[in-house]
């Protein structure tokens, strides 16, 4: 599988950190079928009381009416999918190459599953987003 980088569509919200929340959160959008790819929730480092939550995608009506009902809403940060296969060194081959490009990451997530990885990153700015996704593409892609 060639690598894939696609820009996407975050909807967040910022809670009180205490058990129930994400799930209360999550039920309007599993009573509307929004199949989401991504969720992750995490408190606030030095703040206790404060989490976030962010999810993947919200398309359609019903999932967007869910949604904004559960009190989400379509975030401001610069965010790309990254999806491909795995291989040893393909995140520091990533982190590296928005280093030397001068990008700062503000957020990154990843996982691999089998023998496939995905990756969410958020960045500072639509422009570094935009400068990250070739070089992203070159990286992860096949070694030379």
């Amino acid at each position: 599988m060639p690598v894939s980088v696609r820009k996407i569509q975050l909807w967040r919200m910022e809670v009180e950190n205490k058990p129930g929340v994400l799930a209360g959160i999550l039920e309007p959008l599993a009573g509307a079928r929004a199949d989401l790819q991504v969720v992750m929730g995490y408190r606030y480092p030095g703040s206790e009381g404060k989490a976030a939550i962010e999810l993947y995608p919200v398309t359609g009506k019903k999932s967007t009416e869910a949604a904004k009902a559960a009190g989400l809403q379509a975030a401001a940060i610069p965010t790309l999918l990254v999806e491909g296969d795995n291989k040893p060194g393909v995140g520091h081959a990533i982190a590296q190459a928005m280093a030397g490009a001068g990008i700062n990451i503000d957020f990154l997530v990843g996982q691999v599953i089998g023998r496939k990885y995905s990756a969410v990153i958020g960045f500072d700015s639509e422009e570094d987003a935009r400068k990250a996704v070739p070089r992203i593409k070159k990286a992860a892609g096949p070694r030379k």
